[in-house]
């Protein structure tokens, strides 16, 4: 397989991916169009491409000076275990030297712990109002 990665997401359809994240039981609920202003809105993007399909995604928030935070790493069901998360994975840290990358996994955690990540005692988080009610996510 020769998987590539890119960080330009001009050519993804993003419906595409949709379906694929449902089918993996990876959707969080985003739209298409929803998902494509994440994706834009993010520093660092990589996405991972097996001809013209996209079998990766993983994206970079991050502040450029310390902090980062990585979120919506997927890899398409049928090229788990093939280096493609590790290949994006890769490509996003090579783009934020001297940072702090923070996540959540639940299912991951072999996969960090090669790239170098560690545990932490503990994450918090929460909700502003209900899940994806906001100014970004009406009039689609």
């Amino acid at each position: 397989m020769s998987t590539r990665i890119a960080s330009d997401i001009e050519d993804v359809d993003w419906a595409a991916v949709r379906a694929d994240l449902v089918a993996d039981a990876f959707d969080n609920g985003r739209t298409p169009a929803a998902l494509r202003r994440s994706f834009a809105a993010s520093q660092h993007v990589a996405i991972a491409w097996d001809d013209d399909l996209v079998v990766g995604t993983a994206r970079l928030l991050s502040d450029g000076v310390c902090n980062a935070y990585l979120v919506d790493v997927w890899t398409r069901s049928s090229h788990r275990r093939q280096g493609v998360a590790t290949a994006m994975l890769r490509d996003l840290m090579a783009r934020v030297p001297g940072q702090h990358i923070g996540l959540q996994t639940d299912h991951a955690q072999a996969l960090y712990e090669a790239l170098g990540f560690q545990p932490q005692p503990e994450m918090w988080s929460t909700v502003v109002g209900t899940w994806l009610d906001n100014d970004a996510n009406r009039g689609e």
